[in-house]
């Protein structure tokens, strides 16, 4: 079952930060913004605290779109639903820093098992259908 986003962004409000976190973030934000700025070809705007890169070529990201950072690189899929589970994403890597993709592979790639997705929640997230 999926989590709501609300409930994995309280979590990560109130446990205290891996060390050195924060500048796993801030590096991985930028290596998201280079990313983002070397390959969008559509609109780049700020939501919620997140980089949105939209019209990255398919290649250049995973699945529907990555959260590296503060960034969200993407073609189009730019829903409330979708930007809500991927600011939880952006919460994951201020609270793991660069442990974050290490942790992530770890969980899995299947999404309905992976512990990051399902706390950022999966209908959210298009990993499961409308009922």
């Amino acid at each position: 079952m999926s989590a709501p986003a609300g409930a994995a962004s309280d979590r990560y409000r109130d446990a205290p930060p891996l060390p050195f976190a924060r500048i796993g973030h801030l590096y991985a934000t930028c290596v998201g913004f280079v990313w983002g700025a070397l390959w969008s070809t559509g609109r780049v705007e700020r939501r919620g605290g997140l980089w949105v890169f939209r019209g990255m070529p398919k290649w250049a990201f995973g699945r529907g779109g990555s959260c590296v950072g503060s960034c969200y690189l993407t073609d189009d899929n730019v829903s409330p639903a979708v930007l809500r589970h991927e600011l939880v994403h952006r919460e994951q890597w201020r609270h793991y820093g660069l442990a974050l993709p290490l942790l992530y592979l770890l969980s899995g790639r299947d999404p309905l098992r992976n512990r990051f997705e399902i706390e950022a929640g999966l209908q959210d997230g298009g990993y499961l259908r409308s009922r």
